[in-house]
């Protein structure tokens, strides 16, 4: 019997990587998605009813209120009173949607006459109120 030495067995290590099963596996995950990709693109094509309605959102008028230096109110460039505000203001809260009130007032205008209008806005039912001012132009 003959004994091998140490030196004998390192004659046979051969460092390649053996790539078959490497390339066996790739080719296995190549054929299943060349099978299973038609599969997930394949529909049922189907005519579907359209309806074609558009949304019924009414937005309401806005109300442009301003005052000039002078405390003169205009209802949508219309001069009215502090009467007559508060009627209008009572008409407009009665609206369904309710309409915004954009309140605009010159630099100059005293504050008593922007806080009456907003009293009155508040009393007559008006939930919306808006400040509309310009920036300064230089």
């Amino acid at each position: 019997m003959a004994m091998g030495s140490l030196s004998d067995s390192e004659d046979d290590f051969n460092p390649e990587i053996n790539t078959t099963p490497l390339v066996d596996v790739m080719l296995v995950l190549l054929i299943i998605f060349i099978i299973t990709i038609p599969v997930m693109n394949h529909g049922v094509k189907i005519d579907l009813p359209r309806a074609s309605s558009q949304p019924n959102d009414i937005k309401p008028d806005n109300i442009n209120l301003a005052i000039d230096a002078e405390g003169k109110l205009f209802w949508n460039t219309e001069v009215v009173d502090l009467a007559q505000l508060q009627t209008r203001i009572e008409e407009a809260a009665k609206k369904s949607p309710q309409p915004e009130l954009h309140l605009r007032a010159e630099r100059t205008t005293q504050y008593e006459k922007v806080a009456q209008v907003m009293a009155a806005a508040q009393a007559g039912g008006l939930e919306k109120i808006g400040f509309v001012t310009d920036p300064e132009k230089k």
